[in-house]
């Protein structure tokens, strides 16, 4: 995007809160993932499931993240109504996890985690676009405070879940869940309904702005599959996920089965990596806005690939833990950077569609990560899936660098 871009677009920005609203509410979408990765040790054992198995789990949710995420995004281009999508995917991804309460079925679960998968992707290709063009010179800072609310979710459903496990069972800790995100959901809906932004209100804002007809977005979406920005972007985000998908699927299988941790040190291990990620995300975003998006990527998951060999090289020793915080900060920093380059590069009228290619072959790399997982695992130990993780991050690193520098990154931050 130009400056000249930038300085034209008339929408002013204003107050941060519907950036602190959107990412409360992205904290929450990962919030119940990041639940049900510290859950599915316990799962594992009461079903008798092998690693195979449990990785199949999560590969059902991304397969179905993977199949929805462009038709979400072609929704949120063509119809609008942000403020109704996102609660929507609030309420969709609480509701499985309540039915997997009451199911002693491995195929149910599979079709619960498969629900969630579609609910969780809706989110993406609302919020994201949305709050880069209400902060169109600070993208990647914005981004970044969106991304801190996932990693907000990710780093305290384990702490928090991992206490309750003391005094409750898997099955009501799931039904207890419901109750924030459909809390949430109900003040979106309200935010978006009265408060009052320039001349419109919020409703009008996130609803109307961007729909479009079916001819324009047609038009729209045949100039986007033939973006290489785009398609070398989501390819190597999909490796990215493919690596963070894996290691959050095993991580705390690892800390349990091999170093004997319980529910609460394991969530506690869990804490340290997402809240790494939860101070690398602000930092990573406001340097590629002022340094580039392509060195901040690269940096990171470089840093990434060498800090996942440490660990394999650490195997079960203390050293291991110590690692995990250090993953945490250079395997998150990434995201909110990422998916700003990627708005920057396709036209601001087809944002969802860009995000929910993104995402959806994000979902595609998570959904093929664990089954490999659990593979490596069962054939040769547990400790190897941390070799295959490193190979992963090293092949998303080689996508960015086959991006040609000439072509657009970022625009500078005082370009508004």
């Amino acid at each position: 995007m130009s400056s000249a871009a930038i300085a034209a677009d008339p929408r002013p920005e204003g107050s941060f809160r519907d950036v602190w609203l959107i990412s409360i509410g992205h904290a929450l979408t990962h919030w119940y993932p990041a639940t049900f990765y510290l859950l599915l040790p316990l799962i594992g054992k009461e079903l008798g499931l092998s690693y195979s198995q449990i990785g199949l789990v999560m590969t059902c949710q991304y397969i179905a993240g993977a199949v929805s995420n462009i038709p979400g995004g072609m929704l949120v281009d063509t119809v609008g109504k942000k403020g109704l999508l996102m609660a929507l995917s609030l309420f969709w991804v609480g509701f499985p996890y309540l039915l997997m309460g009451f199911t002693h079925s491995y195929l149910m679960l599979l079709v619960c985690v498969s629900m969630v998968g579609i609910g969780n992707n809706l989110w993406h290709p609302t919020a994201i676009p949305t709050l880069a063009k209400s902060h169109p010179a600070k993208k990647g800072l914005v981004l970044s405070l969106h991304g801190m609310g996932g990693n907000a979710g990710d780093a305290l459903a384990p702490l928090a879940i991992g206490a309750l496990l003391a005094t409750f069972t898997w099955r009501q800790i799931v039904v207890m869940n419901t109750v924030p995100g459909a809390i949430m959901a109900l003040l979106i809906l309200a935010y978006m309904g009265t408060l009052r932004f320039g001349r419109k209100s919020r409703k009008a804002e996130f609803a109307d702005s961007d729909a479009q007809g079916i001819g324009e977005y047609a038009r729209g979406f045949r100039a986007l599959i033939k973006n290489r920005v785009l398609i070398m972007l989501a390819v190597s985000s999909a490796f990215r996920s493919m690596t963070q998908t894996t290691l959050l699927t095993f991580l705390p299988v690892f800390l349990a089965y091999e170093m004997g941790y319980s529910p609460l040190w394991v969530g506690g291990c869990m804490f340290a990596l997402q809240a790494a990620g939860f101070a690398a995300a602000p930092i990573a975003g406001h340097l590629s806005d002022n340094m580039g998006r392509r060195r901040i990527v690269m940096t990171s998951m470089a840093m990434t690939a060498v800090v996942l060999g440490f660990m394999a090289f650490a195997g079960r020793s203390h050293a291991f833990v110590l690692f995990i915080a250090v993953l945490g900060f250079f395997l998150y920093a990434v995201r909110p950077v990422l998916q700003a380059w990627l708005l920057e590069a396709t036209p601001k009228n087809m944002g969802g569609t860009s995000i929910g290619v993104l995402f959806g072959l994000q979902a595609l790399g998570s959904s093929i990560g664990p089954v490999i997982g659990g593979s490596i695992a069962d054939h040769f130990s547990l400790m190897s899936t941390f070799y295959f993780l490193a190979a992963t991050i090293v092949i998303a690193n080689l996508f960015i660098f086959l991006i040609p520098s000439q072509l657009p990154e970022v625009a500078p931050a005082g370009a508004a």
